[in-house]
């Protein structure tokens, strides 16, 4: 008898062991889910706040470099005052930008100009033609360098752009841009976020312990690269021990605790990194590789004890009795799962509404070039216009008055583009209402007739002669059309006879909203995707490629759709389809 009970006891040791190693191995790995999905969050909003920073000055070095005095110092250095006009000019449009610095150089790296130009730390005079982005300018019209500034110390992003040229000196005009400000962000948000250059030499974090640490060892090649730009001077990254050893998944801090990470690409060759401590993880295993323990230990205390009762009406009462205790942990269990559902619905409500509000920011991103121009065409026409009234006053009034009116309606033309501007980046609620659909579509026409006239583009727009009317929300509607209109004026840039067209059609339950281009059009294995969030046909990596995932979630919501057509070579037409509403018809 005493052999049987042993092993008995031996098998029951076993099974609490291994049903104890179960619990905790799925606890382990729910809890590393919980972490990798935190992680992707942090990535998507990471990677947006990084190209939302850049992208406010990514145009400023090639709108900086059309200003006359700028030319004016390229073409004749030596011209007496040119460049004083040329340093103050840049010194004003660094405080209106917010920049870090602004300097041009010419065509052999020199600085003519800069915004420092008074300061000891001024950057005339220094040549820094062995940085990427001097040669990347020289060589393809535009570049970008993240280094710690050889003159100043203080590390910076650099954006270039190649200005001149035609039979003309070229020169290069350069914004620094100080990502300084995101790294403080991550910092007092307490988020182990890093962005890697192509090295993967870490060069921004809200870690401070990680700066100039490099992702893995550091090859020979590297080092030399490194040390040639003089990317960090004052710094040596190679003497850094490696944030990751083996796996991407996995980092260590400087006290060497191993963290769980994520990467993802960014811009040209920068890697983000999100991490998080796994310490929660592994209390959590072991609380549930304890608990399964006790809850095993327990069950089979009590299985015992009901094998040794004899009485049947204890045995139904113990039963029943544990029947409900598993009800009541149930349904407890059950209120707490609903509950985090809710939350977890409403967090991603807003996450949702987040990115369809970032998106309307990128849009017009894209079309910021153009509504400078848009702007800047009415200010010096109305600066003429009252020049002449000014010198015209005294001798014809009619003419003055003439000439004011024409002012006025100039300013007019200004206000329109700025209201709807405002109103395009405004953000809405999801309600829906009776909306006129040609009013919807001119107004979008309104918003991208800048990035049009800036291509050359006049769009082709086809309405019926009455309204038109379907249940939607105005402004996320607007944003669809808008996308694409700008992926069409996108797709026809550079195009021998560019050709865009707009087009509204009512049916008797339907209504469709076409937009068409004559761009080369999208491959057929592709034409499917282009709804997917982060999938983008443009060769210049633009954007990334939430517009259409976006326009279609848009038209989700309202009970319309989108359809893709698309020839290789003849172009692309996106259709939207809503359901038509009467006039007299109740919302």
């Amino acid at each position: 008898m005493a052999k049987p009970a042993a092993r008995m006891t031996f098998w029951r040791v076993i099974a609490v062991c291994a049903i104890s190693v179960a619990a905790a191995v799925g606890a382990w790995r729910i809890a590393l889910s919980g972490i990798d999905a935190r992680l992707d969050r942090s990535l998507i909003l990471t990677l947006r706040a990084l190209e939302t920073e850049i992208d406010r000055f990514r145009y400023l070095p090639a709108v900086v470099g059309q200003d006359a005095r700028i030319r004016a110092v390229i073409g004749t250095p030596d011209a007496p005052g040119a460049d004083l006009a040329a340093n103050r000019y840049l010194a004003e449009v660094l405080e209106l930008s917010g920049a870090d610095q602004l300097y041009l150089m010419d065509g052999q790296g020199v600085t003519l100009a800069a915004s420092n130009w008074d300061s000891p730390a001024s950057f005339v005079g220094h040549d820094y033609s062995f940085r990427p982005y001097f040669r990347d300018a020289i060589a393809t019209g535009q570049g970008a360098f993240y280094a710690i500034g050889v003159t100043t110390g203080v590390p910076g992003y650099f954006l270039s752009a190649r200005i001149g040229g035609r039979g003309g000196p070229p020169g290069v005009v350069v914004v620094k841009v100080d990502l300084d400000p995101l790294q403080q962000a991550w910092a007092q948000a307490g988020q182990a976020v890093a962005v890697a250059d192509p090295d993967g030499v870490v060069f921004l974090s809200g870690n401070p312990d990680w700066l100039y640490h490099p992702l893995h060892p550091l090859a020979p090649e590297a080092r030399a690269r490194l040390a040639d730009l003089k990317t960090y001077p004052g710094r040596d990254p190679a003497k850094q021990g490696p944030l990751m050893q083996g796996s991407a998944a996995w980092m260590f801090d400087a006290s060497g605790a191993r963290l769980r990470s994520q990467t993802a690409a960014f811009g040209e060759g920068w890697t983000v990194v999100a991490a998080a401590p796994v310490q929660p993880a592994m209390l959590s295993a072991l609380i549930a590789g304890v608990t399964a323990a006790l809850a095993s230990v327990l069950g089979l205390a009590l299985a015992k004890t009901q094998a040794q009762r004899r009485q049947l009406v204890a045995l139904r009462l113990r039963q029943s009795e544990m029947l409900e205790r598993k009800v009541a942990e149930r349904t407890r269990a059950l209120g707490r799962e609903i509950e985090a559902r809710r939350q977890t619905e409403a967090e991603l409500r807003a996450a949702q509404e987040g990115l369809i509000h970032s998106e309307k920011m990128a849009a017009l991103g894209r079309m910021s070039a153009a509504i400078v121009h848009e702007v800047s065409q009415p200010l010096a026409a109305m600066e003429a216009t009252l020049a002449a009234a000014e010198m015209g006053a005294a001798r014809s009034t009619e003419k003055t008055v003439a000439r004011i009116e024409t002012a006025r309606n100039l300013i007019r033309r200004m206000q329109r583009t700025i209201k709807h501007l405002k109103s395009f980046s405004r953000k809405d609620t999801a309600d829906l209402e009776r909306i006129e659909i040609g009013a919807v579509a001119a107004s979008a026409l309104e918003l991208v007739a800048p990035r049009a006239r800036a291509l050359g583009i006049k769009p082709r727009v086809v309405v019926p002669d009455g309204p038109l009317f379907a249940n939607a929300g105005r402004a996320r509607l607007e944003q669809v059309l808008v996308n694409l209109l700008l992926n069409a004026l996108d797709a026809v840039e550079g195009q021998p006879a560019p050709e865009v067209e707009l087009r509204l059609e009512g049916a008797e339950n339907e209504l469709n909203l076409s937009v068409r281009d004559n761009g080369p059009g999208i491959a057929p294995e592709d034409v499917p995707r282009v709804t997917e969030p982060f999938f983008s046909t443009k060769d210049d990596g633009a954007g990334l490629g939430l517009g259409l995932a976006i326009s279609q979630a848009i038209l989700s919501e309202i009970g319309g759709r989108l359809d893709t057509r698309s020839t290789p070579g003849e172009g692309t037409q996106m259709i939207v389809t809503l359901t038509r509403v009467r006039e007299k018809e109740p919302v």
